[in-house]
């Protein structure tokens, strides 16, 4: 007699992948939430206000809160929603890449919110 058991598939490595096409797949899998990829939507959104205040006033405190909006609201999302570690803690550059081409893709309808 033979028993099937499934076993879950461990996560991928976010430091494994080679190219940012190749974490992209990935980085939309980490935000299968939809309140989660909301929360991203408005922080990268209020990001984009703080860039703008930014290039207004040339007043540097815009920057920071820019960071901090974004990253507030992104973190809340994984740990509060997701319940998963932002990828931005192994891959930083893809994963703000991943940020930028999520709240494109929100825009473009090819992902949902």
């Amino acid at each position: 007699m033979s028993s099937t058991q499934t076993h879950p598939q461990p996560a991928p490595d976010a430091k494994a992948f080679k190219s940012f096409a190749e974490f992209y797949p990935f980085y939309l899998s980490e935000h299968s939430n939809r309140t989660c990829r909301r929360l991203h939507f408005a922080g990268s959104s209020l990001s984009l206000l703080c860039f703008a205040a930014l290039l207004l006033t040339r007043n540097p405190w815009w920057l920071l809160a820019g960071l901090l909006v974004g990253y507030g609201f992104a973190w809340v999302g994984h740990f509060g929603f997701e319940k998963n570690k932002p990828a931005s803690f192994k891959r930083p550059l893809y994963s703000f890449m991943g940020d930028w081409a999520m709240y494109r893709d929100i825009w473009l309808g090819k992902v949902k919110i």
